[in-house]
């Protein structure tokens, strides 16, 4: 049994910040991969790379964190985990980067909608609008004013949803779960999953590209470890927000080191983005203090 910690929300979202720079991060590396590696090998190369990485933590540190009497949970864990990776590399290639990247943080409304029958959390009136605003930022930070409807979009909505279910997943199964016995098995899960894609799809790698697989998934890794003892600690609908944290990070990035200039609109909708998550995470006075 896992000791319970008491809501911590600033601490969970300085640690989903972080995490929101290792993928931010991992994402970058990315970009200089061959644009002929196909993505079911890059998700298995990300899936491999994190099941070596828990396998070895675990062996050398607490090799009871291998097993655990809720294991059924675990794999239906790690599949939730596979189909949000699986949905969300199938939608980049259907859309433009900046349609795909907007509808994967519609996961953060999906998250505020389900988060009162899901954990019974309060969400209150702040939180609810600034979630709403802080999705117009993703739309104007994304350069995405029009939402067609076809299968890239219905890809990318699908991804968003598993990722609000894996939100929920965290909360609950750190309240038993180590996270690097949830980690293990989603990374076992996801190995599995998509190894059968990646011998189908298999391509010669060069040696910078295998290091930049590696780089991207051990990043990857650290991401989600932050992001699961995130939702440790603070509750989903009060970090949901910080998960855009992203794209003013990405837009850092692009500008720095790939000389990409951000629009109006994406600044604005950065700004927007950044308040909106100061504001949703701003500590509710208790009802004893206003009595």
């Amino acid at each position: 049994m896992i000791e319970q910690v008491p809501v911590n929300n600033r601490y969970g979202a300085v640690l989903l910040l972080a995490a929101a720079a290792m993928f931010t991060a991992d994402v970058t590396v990315l970009r200089f991969l061959n644009p002929e590696v196909p993505f079911a090998l890059i998700v298995f190369g990300r899936s491999l790379c994190q099941l070596v990485i828990l396998a070895l933590w675990v062996a050398f540190r607490r090799p009871a964190l291998f097993y655990s009497p809720r294991w059924p949970m675990l794999i239906v864990r790690g599949l939730t985990s596979l189909i949000c990776w699986w949905f969300y590399y199938a939608s980049f290639q259907k859309l433009d980067l900046a349609l795909a990247s907007t509808l994967t943080f519609t996961t953060s409304l999906f998250v505020v909608m389900m988060a009162p029958f899901v954990l019974e959390e309060k969400i209150g009136l702040r939180r609810g609008l600034t979630t709403v605003l802080g999705f117009l930022g993703v739309v104007l930070a994304g350069s995405a004013t029009s939402l067609t409807i076809n299968p890239g979009a219905i890809f990318g909505l699908v991804s968003a949803f598993a990722a609000a279910i894996l939100i929920f997943q965290n909360r609950v199964m750190t309240r038993t779960e180590h996270t690097a016995t949830i980690m293990l098995w989603i990374g076992l899960v996801a190995t599995l999953g998509t190894f059968p894609g990646a011998v189908v799809a298999w391509t010669s790698l060069s040696v910078g590209d295998g290091l930049l697989l590696l780089a991207a998934g051990t990043l990857a890794t650290l991401g989600m470890w932050l992001t699961v003892e995130a939702y440790r600690f603070g509750e989903a609908s009060g970090l949901a927000t910080f998960a855009y944290a992203r794209i003013p990070f990405a837009l850092i990035i692009g500008y720095f080191i790939f000389s990409e200039v951000a629009t109006p609109s994406e600044l604005v909708g950065a700004t927007m983005i950044v308040i909106c998550g100061l504001l949703a995470n701003k500590r509710r006075k208790s009802a004893a203090s206003n009595a």
